[in-house]
C-alpha cells in the first residue's frame, strides 16, 4: 500500500463541509477526490462534521499526525472500487446513516450516491488499504466494515471502544467473490464497550495477530461460510460475567462445542 506516495503535500486548512457536491479548496473533501497522488495533512486542530458520506479516491494518504483531527456526523468514510489509500492518525466517531445524495468523487464526475450504513470507515470491492494508528468508537452500523471482495487490506495499531458491530470482514455468506479476500488486523486494542464481531470473517483469509482484548459483551472473534481466520499472540481478558468468557461463539451448536 503506497497511499499517495510521490505525490504533492495537500494540508487542509477548513474544516468545512458545506457542499458535498463541489466541495471548497482547503477542505478534506476536496482533497480527497483529487484523481492525483496527495499526502494530506492538516494546518490545525479540528472536528469536522460530514453532512454526506466522504467519498475517497485513488492514492490518497490521510495523515493525523501533528494535529488532533475527528470525522464525525453523516456517513464517515467510504473507500468504494478504488485502491492504494492510507489513513492514519485520525478520531473517527459518532457516525450516522445518511439518505442518497448527490457526491462529487472526482474532479469531474457527480453522482448520486445511496444510503450510508453509517460506518466510521466503509471499504467495499478495494485494494491496498491501510488504517493505521486511528481511533474509532460509537458509529451507528460498524467501525470498520470490509466488503465485495476488497483484499490486501491492513487495520493496525487502532484504539476500538464503545461500540456494538465492531469489524466485518465479508460481504455475506451467499457472495462467494469474498473468497480471496485477505485481511491483516494486528496490535490493535480492542477496548471498552464492545460486544462483538473483532473481527466477523467470512469466507476469505484472516490474519488477526498480537491484538489486545480488554472487552467484549458476545464474542471477540467470529466467522461463517468457511473463513480461513489464523489468530495467534492475542490477549483475551474476559468479563467477570460467565456469559462472556468465550472468545468464539458458534452459531447453532450446544455450548459443549464451543
Amino acid at each position: 500500500t503506497i497511499g499517495g506516495k510521490g505525490g504533492r503535500i495537500y494540508v487542509v486548512t477548513d474544516s468545512s463541509d458545506d457542499d458535498p457536491a463541489n466541495p471548497k479548496p482547503g477542505t478534506l473533501r476536496h482533497a480527497v477526490i483529487q484523481d492525483e497522488p496527495l499526502w494530506i495533512t492538516f494546518q490545525h486542530d479540528m472536528v469536522i462534521t460530514l453532512k454526506q458520506q466522504l467519498v475517497m479516491n485513488s492514492y490518497k494518504t490521510i495523515d493525523g499526525r501533528g494535529a488532533s483531527v475527528h470525522i464525525t456526523g453523516a456517513g464517515c468514510i467510504t473507500i468504494h472500487y478504488v485502491n492504494n489509500i492510507i489513513i492514519h492518525g485520525i478520531h473517527i466517531h459518532d457516525c450516522k446513516p445518511i439518505g442518497n445524495a448527490m457526491i462529487r468523487d472526482s474532479p469531474n464526475h457527480v453522482r448520486l450516491w445511496e444510503t450510508s450504513d453509517g460506518d466510521g470507515i466503509t471499504i467495499r470491492g478495494s485494494k491496498h488499504i491501510w488504517v493505521d494508528h486511528c481511533s474509532l468508537a460509537n458509529c451507528y452500523d460498524g467501525l470498520i466494515d470490509v466488503t465485495l471482495a476488497s483484499t490486501s487490506i491492513t487495520i493496525s495499531n487502532n484504539y476500538m471502544t464503545h461500540h456494538n458491530k465492531v469489524m466485518l470482514l465479508g460481504h455475506s455468506d451467499a457472495y462467494i467473490q469474498d473468497k480471496d479476500m485477505q485481511v491483516t488486523v494486528a496490535f490493535n486494542h480492542f477496548g471498552e464497550g464492545l460486544v462483538q464481531r473483532m473481527p466477523r470473517c467470512r469466507h476469505g483469509y484472516f490474519h488477526v495477530v498480537n491484538n489486545d482484548y480488554t472487552h467484549w459483551e458476545m464474542y471477540a472473534v467470529g466467522g461463517s461460510a468457511a473463513p480461513t481466520i489464523y489468530c495467534e499472540g492475542n490477549r483475551f481478558l474476559a468479563s467477570n460475567d460467565p456469559n462472556n468468557k468465550e472468545v468464539t461463539k458458534r452459531e447453532e451448536a450446544p455450548e459443549s462445542e464451543w
